[in-house]
């Protein structure tokens, strides 16, 4: 392959025909046309020495093994490309550009929005850029600039600070309670509605090792969205689990066996190193690291 032949349109393309499936809606995403998607993607697979990238198939395009192949570097050079952009929003010395910043669902979305309208009230030429998600980001990759992590990072290159611990308990809103009774043993709870997940995943786990038996089959609602959860004990639809700090906040909502039914997450603050020499990044850092360490007081308090 003529290293000459390979572009970031190309790779850019293969990434959205990956994506989405086909042709049209890849071009869609991208805001130009489907010959030019057929187009790069032609050009991509010539330059791989004729290797096919999708087939066709009742569902769309799939991609073949090449195509897998190539997507984690395609993901790099996208992540380097908007790293690469945010970096030339503002100069290292200036409290203005973009800060990407990544965190979980129910911290993205119920914590973070406050605590950065806080920070771009002080410095309104900033620009945030957050992605509310329970992947973890790559940020040696540049997937995110900043990113509240609820796992201890191993990464060397990485700053990373510890801001404390996030309280989980047991939650229903009152007049759910009025209308069910309320548990008075934890064995009571099954005769209740019980809010929780669909799938497995690592936070299950974490719980699961503080002593918390869980099983999917206990639940009457059951979702993979944290969100969803929260608002779900919010609706009155049953009994769950959320963050006491969030629940605190809705007088309605009333704390279930407050000794039996309490578990923690510890929450970690992590920045690429080589940003800290960049004043808006280490700024952000420092308001994030001081907001969300009071939320997590506010927490461990109640």
């Amino acid at each position: 392959m003529h290293q000459a032949t390979l572009s970031w349109d190309h790779c850019r393309s293969l990434l959205s025909v990956y994506r989405t499936g086909s042709l049209s809606a890849a071009a869609r995403t991208l805001g130009v046309t489907q010959p030019t998607i057929a187009r790069h993607v032609e050009q991509l697979e010539s330059a791989l020495g004729g290797t096919s990238l999708f087939t066709r198939s009742p569902q769309g395009l799939s991609p073949t093994e090449a195509a897998d192949a190539l997507i984690p570097h395609a993901l790099a050079m996208e992540a380097s490309a908007a790293a690469m952009v945010r970096a030339a929003s503002g100069p290292d010395d200036a409290m203005a550009g973009a800060v990407r910043i990544t965190a979980s669902e129910v911290i993205g979305i119920e914590v973070l929005p406050a605590i950065l309208a806080a920070i771009g009230a002080d410095y309104p030429q900033l620009a945030f850029e957050l992605v509310a998600s329970n992947e973890t980001a790559d940020l040696l990759r540049r997937d995110a600039d900043i990113a509240v992590r609820m796992v201890r990072p191993t990464q060397g290159a990485l700053i990373a600070r510890k801001i404390g611990d996030v309280a989980l308990g047991m939650f229903a809103r009152r007049d759910y309670l009025e209308r069910r009774g309320t548990p008075n043993r934890l064995d009571d709870l099954s005769d209740h509605a019980l809010i929780g997940f669909d799938h497995e995943s690592s936070g299950v786990q974490g719980l699961r090792a503080q002593g918390l038996e869980l099983h999917r089959e206990m639940f009457t609602l059951r979702t993979d969205s944290d969100v969803a959860q929260l608002s779900a004990i919010r609706a009155g639809l049953g009994i769950g689990i959320c963050q006491v700090a969030l629940a605190m906040r809705d007088p309605r909502l009333v704390r279930l066996f407050p000794k039996e039914m309490t578990f923690s997450l510890e929450t970690w603050l992590t920045m690429h190193g080589d940003l800290r020499g960049n004043r808006r990044m280490r700024t952000v850092f420092n308001h994030l690291a001081e907001a969300l360490t009071m939320y997590m007081t506010e927490g461990n308090a109640a």
